[in-house]
């Protein structure tokens, strides 16, 4: 991990855990689980919204969080006991020394999922080819998260070299008014906020990187510290149940999943229904994380040789 990028992950941990001297610590009963504006996490907004963790007997509140980087200082601090970090963010978390591990899945890559991720291009930019893209100001939201680490992968087998762009960050929910007003150049996204900023005149679709890349890998999955999953053996198991349980909904009601989504995201419910969900996977096995461990490295991003068999929680 870079230098900048832990000691910005070093300075959130701190920022949190002063958090956390101000009250009470969470009852061991309360989970807080924290996700960005994203579908990802549907699997766990439905089991709150349709009573699946109380069915288990978990208390389970869901948090937003801003930027997916911030997810794994966040769960340290205990702010959040659960998060759904991508999986890049989650392996450079791990590589850079944060004792976590996944305990189930959230979204793997599919063919529909892979169609909803796009580079975004205001008005007044052409891109007809990858290498248009150098020069121009990119924003991701999250450096090194899943669609920017996915974005570098297709830019070096189209041949671009991605120290030639310039990445910065922008959070989902802020991206349509910085595309509007010029602050950057396109933005990594995916759906609804495609067809949202479509449809509202702000540019147009430069590249469907994700169809181009074809993958099914994991995208987001749930993580915890070691110490507190290993502690609360038991409420993994019926976290596990649950998300397990609500993946069926997501994979196939649509309205369910909708609603729920839409409700955690702020985003209309009729643009979230426009866009089916990413597929929801509960079942992750420390194989599924070596592509990921495989582009990493290639793009430098991992200083360790990682063992993926302490990734994921037995």
């Amino acid at each position: 991990m870079k230098r900048t990028q832990l000691t910005a992950m070093l300075a959130g941990l701190a920022f949190g855990a002063s958090v956390a001297l101000m009250g009470p610590a969470l009852a061991e009963s309360k989970i807080q689980i924290g996700c960005t504006a994203t579908s990802d996490c549907a699997s766990a907004m439905v089991a709150v919204d349709e009573g699946i963790f109380r069915k288990h007997g978990l208390d389970v509140e869901m948090t937003p969080i801003a930027i997916n980087s911030n997810i794994p200082a966040a769960i340290l601090s205990n702010s959040i006991q659960v998060g759904g970090p991508t999986s890049t963010v989650f392996l450079q978390a791990v590589d850079g020394g944060l004792d976590l591990v996944a305990i189930a899945g959230a979204s793997v890559m599919n063919p529909t999922s892979n169609t909803a991720i796009a580079a975004f291009v205001r008005n007044g930019i052409t891109i007809k080819d990858p290498k248009d893209f150098v020069g121009k100001k990119v924003g991701a939201p999250g450096l090194n998260a899943f669609l920017h680490v996915l974005f570098v992968k297709w830019l070096v087998e189209k041949g671009v070299d991605p120290r030639s762009v310039n990445f910065v960050e922008v959070t989902f929910p802020t991206m349509a008014d910085i595309i509007k007003s010029g602050g950057v150049d396109a933005v990594l996204t995916a759906e609804p906020f495609v067809t949202r900023m479509t449809n509202a005149g702000l540019g147009s679709v430069g590249a469907r990187y994700g169809a181009e890349l074809g993958r099914t890998d994991p995208i987001i999955f749930y993580a915890a510290s070691r110490d507190w999953a290993e502690k609360n053996a038991a409420t993994v198991k019926k976290f596990r149940e649950a998300i397990a349980e609500a993946a069926v909904i997501v994979n196939s009601d649509r309205e369910k999943a909708s609603a729920s989504i839409a409700k955690f995201t702020k985003q209309p419910l009729e643009l979230v229904k426009a866009t089916p969900p990413n597929q929801s996977e509960p079942n992750l096995r420390a194989e599924n994380l070596s592509w990921w461990i495989d582009v990493m490295s290639s793009q430098k991003m991992l200083q360790s040789k990682l063992d993926t068999a302490k990734l994921v929680l037995n």
